[in-house]
């Protein structure tokens, strides 16, 4: 018994949220060194005062009435769903939190315990995302604004040069071409944002439940995933960005030496957090290890067909990654057991801005078989794919396999 007890004061005194234990009257009991670091009081000043002392005084009176509610039926949840939660330093500054209650009792009476997690940094994420959305928004209006100047000035000039009607016919309808495509672009951008930020805020929520020093590592996998998804969001950005740079010629392949097993398990771990519930995702390599890829750009050809397999599967279904290096290059193989392409749409599948008939309501840009296809010509790679509606759909990749100095 001494020993449990050594124990669970070691993880009381070593967590890495703050903990505060308070009694049937919302009277703060104890409170572990993070706490007191989070909030910035000694443990004597917090002692014997109620709950309310941390909580901003404009909320103090009615989270007054809301304890004594729930003390009223107590029982384990989470705080602050569907709005922000802030608590209050003893310098008087507001910092935003999250919170979880689990009620117990002991000999002494009822008693509460509250963890706090202090989410300042991912706070300043979300602000940070939501601004490059507003930005994103101040350019569409620009290019709205510039387009239209444009079609103005066109037609002034179609005008002065008195061309044919069917001259100003045709660039009236590729004018009009440019603005679907450009309406279409700003949609579908911020729909290519989903995927990351789920990514990002279902890690950071994991992050909080981590409260044992021996879960660090748990914790560093969730940072690292957190980190990625940020990272990828950039890719999205720049992934739009290569559709003008690819035609222009931009872009281009440099092979490296890869451990294609090591990326492609990399890759599954991180797109994992997107499946939906009870799809799984597995994978198989033969031959060897190493192979001359370009990584940034196969990576980024696998996440979009690994991302459309999630997306286009139900619920409970497979998904199959399988890579092999042999004498002929690499190959790899991406296999879903979902809605299939119609036969009817098959030879437009690698068109910009083509969507299959039954894709329905799920998110989409209709640019990124097309990438992946520019990305494999720059590769000098071929796709192909076989499909069957409501069976599902295998893309077959093969890629040459040798280093840059032997081609």
């Amino acid at each position: 018994m001494k020993r449990h007890i050594e124990m669970l004061n070691a993880l009381f005194i070593h967590a890495t949220e703050g903990i505060v234990v308070v009694d049937g009257q919302g009277v703060i009991a104890m409170m572990n060194p993070t706490a007191k670091q989070l909030f910035g009081y000694d443990e004597e000043e917090l002692i014997g005062n109620k709950i309310e002392l941390l909580v901003p005084i404009r909320y103090a009176r009615s989270h007054a009435s809301l304890r004594m509610g729930y003390m009223g039926a107590p029982q384990a949840r989470g705080m602050g769903h569907n709005r922000d939660l802030f608590a209050r330093r003893s310098d008087g500054t507001e910092f935003p939190v999250e919170v979880s209650l689990s009620p117990f009792a002991t000999s002494e009476g009822d008693f509460v315990v509250a963890f706090v997690v202090d989410i300042t940094d991912r706070k300043r994420q979300e602000n940070d995302l939501r601004a490059a959305n507003e930005e994103i928004q101040k350019l569409n209006t620009e290019l709205e604004m510039r387009v239209t100047q444009r079609t103005q000035e066109l037609a002034e000039t179609l005008l002065k040069l008195e061309t044919s009607q069917q001259e100003v016919i045709r660039a009236l309808e590729k004018e009009r071409e440019l603005n679907d495509m450009k309406s279409k672009f700003v949609t579908i951008a911020s729909h290519e944002f989903r995927t990351p930020l789920a990514t990002i805020l279902s890690s950071a929520s994991l992050i909080g439940r981590y409260v044992h020093t021996e879960e660090d590592e748990k914790r560093q996998k969730h940072v690292h995933r957190i980190k990625s998804a940020v990272n990828n969001l950039t890719e999205i950005l720049n992934d739009f960005l290569s559709v003008g740079k690819l035609e222009e010629g931009r872009m281009h392949s440099v092979p490296v030496e890869v451990d294609l097993p090591a990326c492609c398990s990399e890759l599954m771990d991180e797109i994992k957090g997107v499946c939906k519930e009870g799809q799984q995702i597995f994978y198989q390599h033969e031959g060897a290890a190493e192979a001359w890829l370009d990584k940034h750009l196969i990576r980024n050809v696998l996440i979009n067909l690994l991302s459309n397999a999630i997306k286009y599967s139900e619920s409970y279904t497979d998904i199959w990654l399988r890579t092999r290096v042999d004498e002929a290059g690499v190959h790899l193989e991406i296999q879903d057991q979902g809605i299939g392409i119609p036969e009817s749409d098959q030879t437009n599948i690698f068109e910009r801005f083509f969507r299959a008939h039954n894709a329905g309501n799920a998110q989409g840009t209709g640019l990124g078989l097309n990438i992946v296809k520019k990305y494999l010509d720059l590769m000098k790679g071929e796709i192909s794919f076989t499909s069957k509606t409501g069976k599902g759909t295998t893309f077959y990749i093969n890629l040459p396999n040798y280093a840059p100095s032997a081609a």
